[in-house]
């Protein structure tokens, strides 16, 4: 009798299990993360010792600040699209004091190929004009500004990541009317950059040096300058750089192979100054030593 009543009461404990088990639920899924969103915005500014451009001082040797901000869209993981603008301090001949830029383009990527196609238009908002026409006669040492020096400039850029560390590159821009003056320019150059694996200062702090060298071909200006063949030139850089989270020291190199009459007719610069032959030269394209803070961040790298 009893062996009866264990055998039943096994069998009601395995039932009961057996239930149990069929009344268990299955676990729920975890659904996947979303993927990336294809947006992103890049912004960033900076205080440099002097504003200098291919060569050529836009702030009259003085320090200037800058900033900007560019959305990006991902079309493909390969093809990046994105807009922009940004702004630098500046001491124009024709008084403007600021540089706005506004660009776009696309960015598409081939393995360690990086390329960069798009348009830029430098404008240089409160310009006055400085000529005999004017009603405050040309600048006091005799050279002329016109009031509006807004230009627009066509790139394309493509850089070879030769190692995780060493990177070359190639630039060509042209502009149909450099500076409003009427001639057309073309500037070319070719840059190398390489990171330094570790540096012995530690606390996350990284080191780059980098250099560029270019070649500036520029056309014959309009008639309100004279109608003269702009020179062309010569200019190249080199730095090194400290990175520290999102912030870059950069102490750089320019000088360019410009003579400083020549630079003169460049920039018609307004502080240029006779020379005892009686010719103006400027100092905007001499031989000069900057160091520029600057930080950059995305959104993304914010969350």
């Amino acid at each position: 009798m009893k062996k009866v009543l264990l055998t039943a009461a096994a069998a009601v404990v395995i039932s009961t299990s057996a239930m149990a088990a069929d009344l268990k639920m299955p676990a729920k899924a975890v659904p996947p993360p979303p993927p990336p969103s294809p947006w992103d915005i890049a912004f960033g500014a900076g205080i440099a010792s002097d504003y200098n451009f291919r060569g050529v001082s836009q702030s009259d040797k003085k320090p200037s600040v800058n900033a900007y901000f560019e959305p990006r869209y991902n079309f493909t993981p390969n093809l990046q699209g994105y807009v922009g603008i940004g702004g630098y301090s500046i001491d124009f001949p024709n008084r403007a004091a600021a540089e706005i830029d506004l660009y776009g383009g696309l960015r598409p990527t081939f393995g360690p190929l990086a390329f960069d196609f798009g348009i830029w238009y430098y404008w240089y908002p409160g310009g006055q004009e400085f000529s005999a026409a004017s009603p405050q006669g040309p600048l006091p040492n005799g050279n002329l500004a016109k009031k509006d020096w807004s230009f627009v400039e066509y790139y394309g850029k493509v850089a070879w990541a030769v190692t995780d560390a060493f990177t070359v590159g190639g630039n060509v821009f042209y502009d149909p009317n450099w500076l409003n003056t009427g001639a057309d320019g073309t500037y070319a150059s070719a840059t190398a950059k390489y990171v330094f694996p570790a540096t012995p200062f530690g606390y996350g702090i990284g080191a780059f040096v980098s250099g560029e060298v270019g070649r500036y071909w520029l056309g014959t200006t309009d008639a309100f300058y004279g109608t003269f063949s702009l020179p062309d030139y010569t200019t190249w850089n080199v730095g090194l750089a400290f990175t520290w989270n999102v912030f870059t020291l950069d102490l750089r190199y320019y000088d360019t192979d410009l003579s400083r009459a020549d630079c003169n007719a460049l920039t018609s610069d307004h502080t240029a100054s006779l020379n005892p032959a009686g010719v103006l030269e400027s100092k905007w394209c001499d031989a000069t030593f900057i160091a520029k803070l600057s930080f950059d961040m995305t959104l993304a790298s914010l969350k």
